[in-house]
């Protein structure tokens, strides 16, 4: 039996099954590397093309991977949230299932967070370098909108690629479409949240579960966190009775 988890490796799952055997072992040679005790908590949204039994089998030949299946397609922030919510380790590093995350990057993640509470990666470099211009300009101009919009600092709202404390998920609120507003979600409460480049690769197998639809959903998700962020009311509790 493995010993408590110090990273937690949260990854939602929704048909990459030709992905999960290189993500895994990927994984696995960069923590070994960084010689922290890990798991691996995947979450299955319901996928068709057979990851969910794929993933049973690679649980019983690696004894980090843990598991979990939603009971309905219920979308990335339900399954992203439901391996957050399961980790047990100190550190949470949630990651896409599609290898376009380099797990070579964690380790930066980790020294980040010695003076931060949570790390997003950002892909502005890396875009810049091999993205068509209509690509990079859309990814600019929908970024700079939010930033206006929420005030938010963050330059690469769209990169899930992230390590974060695992008590900066205290009383973050559960909505469809959250994955996107972690980070600001977590600087209304205080935390320190700051950003390190990180390495964008092409997908090796499968398709983006990313479309309009989702674009136009993420400006209505957009616009209910700027309400939120004006209803925001801090408050510090500075004694208490009897005393712990």
């Amino acid at each position: 039996m493995p010993a408590s988890p110090e990273i937690s490796f949260a990854i939602p799952c929704y048909n990459e099954r030709d992905n999960l055997v290189p993500l895994i072992d990927a994984i696995e040679r960069e923590a070994d590397r960084l010689g922290r005790e890990y798991e691996i908590v995947i979450t299955d949204d319901r996928s068709t093309d057979g990851s969910w039994e794929l993933l049973l089998s690679l649980a019983r030949e690696h004894p980090r991977v843990r598991l979990a299946r939603l009971a309905t397609n219920s979308g990335e922030s339900a399954a992203s949230f439901a391996a957050m919510r399961a980790a047990r380790g100190r550190i949470i590093v949630t990651l896409d299932a599609d290898l376009q995350n380099d797990p070579g990057d964690v380790g930066r993640f980790v020294a980040a967070l010695e003076h931060a509470d949570c790390v997003c990666g950002t892909r502005t470099q890396s875009r810049r370098e091999g993205d068509s211009w209509v690509k990079t300009l859309v990814s600019r101009c929908s970024n700079w909108i939010r930033s206006r919009v929420l005030q938010d600092p963050i330059t690469d709202a769209g990169c899930t690629y992230r390590a974060l404390r695992r008590e900066c998920l205290d009383e973050v609120p559960f909505f469809r479409g959250v994955h996107r507003f972690l980070p600001i979600l977590i600087a209304l409460r205080g935390f320190r949240v700051v950003e390190v480049a990180v390495v964008n690769r092409d997908r090796r197998s499968g398709k983006s579960h990313y479309g309009v639809l989702d674009r136009a959903g993420a400006v209505i998700d957009m616009l209910a966190v700027r309400w939120m962020k004006t209803r925001m009311a801090p408050y510090q509790v500075v004694e208490r009775w009897p005393r712990e």
